[in-house]
């Protein structure tokens, strides 16, 4: 009996999750499957309780070994196979999506929508055993050590030039080796090669959903494979 009831207990945060009635805008990825690097994206808002698309569909990147269960608000279905640190896969699931960072002194931008322009002391800790892991430090000084150099993000790389917070195993829960550094980013070869992890895009697509990404909106990004998509669309309260 109490092995029921502990089951059962596993199973009330899946079936009861759905995405939060603040949240009104959110992005939606869907890749072919979980091998795949490829993913299809679309943004949605919700007016008077129904979510309706404010793009046309679009083409992006992903990890080159495809997508796993990442850490974000959504629950992770039992015995799944999770995000780890270097496996060079994008973390599906639901997430909030944070501020954005980039080489260019301003950005077009929602006022509210958090810019830091990189500078050669930023830097984003992929480091699992770091208390600092997953997080932008900012030195008071240049990186003069060779943890603080292999730390530094990315410097006069045309494809980190304008980044977007996922908010995968992100502050202030922070999980060590669950992996770190998710972005939208700009993609490489006009898209002919797959990430490390993030989403990419090509540059006026990436530009376009900055610009349209709204705190107060309390946006979120979907991804997951289509056939996930539609097991949960129903319960989650997916677009």
């Amino acid at each position: 009996m109490k092995s029921l009831f502990l089951a059962l207990l596993t199973l009330v945060p899946a079936a009861a999750f759905e995405l939060p009635a603040n949240s009104t805008q959110c992005l939606v990825g869907t890749a072919d499957g979980w091998n795949s690097s490829t993913v299809t994206l679309r943004l949605y808002q919700k007016s008077a309780g129904t979510w309706k698309p404010v793009t046309e569909s679009w083409q992006g990147r992903l990890g080159k070994n495809g997508l796993v269960w990442g850490k974000g608000i959504h629950p992770v279905p039992a015995g799944a196979a999770t995000k780890k640190e270097g496996d060079n896969r994008s973390p599906a699931g639901v997430f909030s999506i944070g501020g954005a960072w980039g080489s260019a002194p301003a950005i077009r931008k929602n006022p509210a929508l958090p810019y830091r322009q990189v500078t050669a002391r930023d830097l984003w800790v992929e480091d699992p055993a770091s208390p600092q892991y997953n997080r932008n430090v900012i030195l008071p000084h240049d990186p003069a050590t060779p943890w603080e150099k292999k730390q530094q993000m990315k410097q006069d790389d045309a494809a980190h030039a304008l980044k977007l917070f996922i908010a995968h195993n992100a502050p202030p829960k922070v999980t060590p080796n669950a992996g770190s550094s998710i972005f939208f980013h700009i993609w490489r070869r006009d898209g002919a090669a797959a990430t490390a992890g993030c989403t990419t895009m090509e540059k006026t697509k990436l530009q376009g959903l900055i610009s349209q990404i709204d705190p107060a909106k309390h946006p979120l990004y979907v991804l997951l494979t289509k056939a996930d998509y539609e097991k949960f669309r129903a319960a989650w309260k997916l677009p």
